[in-house]
This record gives structure tokens, C-alpha cells and sequence, in this order.
């Protein structure tokens, strides 16, 4: 069984709920860059066994593509509790995907949601 979750429109807010660390892989099969990205983000998921790696085909799933913004692939979808951190364009090497995986793990999570608890209101104030 791998170790990584095939993320669909169906699944994916379960899977966002669920909370912790997730990784999300944006790839197609035809894509060089995925195909070469595909088993150091699968090895991590061996590695990493707490944190959810989920992988997101762009040709099947043309609306979750699309939500994210997806313009090159492949795509890294960083999340923490529910939070989007950030996205990164382009396949990593293993060594440079241990050093985000362990900055995520390293992110004060009270200090971001403060932040944007802060931005929310700021927003709410202006509507």
C-alpha cells in the first residue's frame, strides 16, 4: 500500500480536517519534472509516517488544479491545522524536501493562527 493518499474533490475537505501536516503533490503522468519528483516525495511519506502526503492528479482532478491556481506542475501544497503556509513550483530534492518538511514541523501554529485571526478581522472591519 502506498504511503501517500490519492486527494480528489471528494476527499479533500475530510483530508484538510483531519489537521496536523500535509503535503499536497500537484501532478500529471505525462509531466517529466512529477515523474522524477514522484519517489522522494513517496520516500518522505515512508519516512514521515505523522504527516499526510497526499498527491493530486491535474488531469483528473481539473477543479482542485484549478482552486489552487495551478499554473506549473509539479506543485507542493504545504498545509498545517486546516492553514495553507504556502505552495512551491518545481521539483525538490530529497535533502531540500527534508529541510521544508522539518521547517513545517519547526512553524509556532498559535503565533500563524493569531495572525490570521488578525487578517480575518482587519478584512471584516473593512467589509
Amino acid at each position: 500500500m502506498p504511503a501517500t493518499l490519492e486527494l480528489t474533490e471528494a476527499n479533500f475537505e475530510d483530508t484538510l480536517k483531519k489537521g496536523g501536516i500535509l503535503f499536497i503533490d500537484f501532478w500529471a503522468a505525462w509531466c517529466g519534472p512529477c515523474r522524477a519528483f514522484a519517489p522522494t516525495f513517496e520516500g518522505a511519506a515512508v519516512k514521515h509516517a505523522d504527516i499526510t502526503f497526499a498527491k493530486v492528479d491535474t488531469e483528473k482532478e481539473k477543479g482542485l488544479a484549478a482552486a489552487f491556481e495551478i499554473r506549473g506542475i509539479p506543485t507542493l501544497a504545504i498545509f498545517r491545522d486546516g492553514i495553507m503556509l504556502g505552495q512551491n513550483a518545481g521539483a525538490l530534492p530529497a535533502e531540500a524536501f527534508e529541510k521544508v518538511i522539518e521547517q513545517v514541523r519547526g512553524i509556532d501554529m498559535e503565533k500563524v493562527k493569531d495572525e490570521v485571526a488578525a487578517a480575518q478581522a482587519k478584512q471584516a472591519a473593512k467589509g
